[in-house]
């Protein structure tokens, strides 16, 4: 699990939705069908600290919904923006369409969605961290069907798919979390400040983000 990192190269990345229109399906798994909460009734529900609560993998606490983490402005505002993926040779296009619109509601989506371009400006913490998609690919952290990565494997585990990657994807999150946040805490103690001093590590936080996480009062007193 690398550091966050200043994005480069031209395939920008995150981490690192309806059908989309011309999507062509990579594994059997890819083609189960997303339906909302509610009508699903998958059960989530919060804590009294904020974290999320999934009956069936009750050690995977993120405090950010996929909607909010898209809505505080993430991935430079271009994590679904059109690929080709490297992993299986296929492009993807509109792939935002296969989620429900009130995740995008009030964003602009060639600029705070599917942007061709990172801008760090669409940051919630205005800079830049994360590595391209050719060094997750070129790393084995993406799998065919997910081929924009976590951020996409964690929206269609929300909306209620299971498949035989959910333990890796749960791993990667929980060594991020336990390193990363723990980090943030430390150095927020350090400096005596407040959690929401967002002048404290804006990088990590923003990476954080990425992976769900925000830091809240709660976990500095914890």
């Amino acid at each position: 699990m690398s550091d966050p990192i200043k994005a480069k190269g031209k395939r920008k990345t995150h981490e690192e939705g309806s059908t989309p229109s011309k999507r062509k399906k990579t594994s059997k798994e890819s083609t189960t069908s997303l339906k909302t909460l509610d009508e699903e009734n998958h059960g989530v529900k919060r804590s009294k600290k904020g974290h999320l609560k999934f009956p069936d993998y009750p050690d995977f606490q993120p405090n950010k919904t996929p909607k909010e983490v898209m809505q505080a402005g993430s991935f430079g505002g271009g994590y679904f923006r059109n690929i080709k993926s490297g992993v299986t040779k296929e492009a993807y296009k509109d792939v935002w369409k296969e989620f429900p619109s009130d995740w995008f509601e009030g964003l602009k989506i060639n600029l705070q969605v599917a942007n061709p371009t990172y801008d760090k400006n669409k940051n919630k913490y205005k800079v830049k961290c994360g590595s391209t998609l050719d060094d997750w690919e070129s790393s084995g952290w993406i799998k065919a069907q997910d081929p924009y990565g976590w951020f996409q494997w964690y929206c269609r585990f929300y909306l209620g798919r299971r498949t035989s990657d959910d333990q890796r994807q749960l791993a990667r999150w929980k060594s991020f979390d336990s390193r990363f946040k723990k980090n943030l805490i430390n150095k927020i103690k350090k400096a005596n400040t407040k959690y929401n001093d967002f002048t404290i590590s804006p990088v990590i936080r923003q990476s954080l983000l990425h992976w769900a996480i925000e830091v809240t009062e709660h976990d500095l007193k914890d």
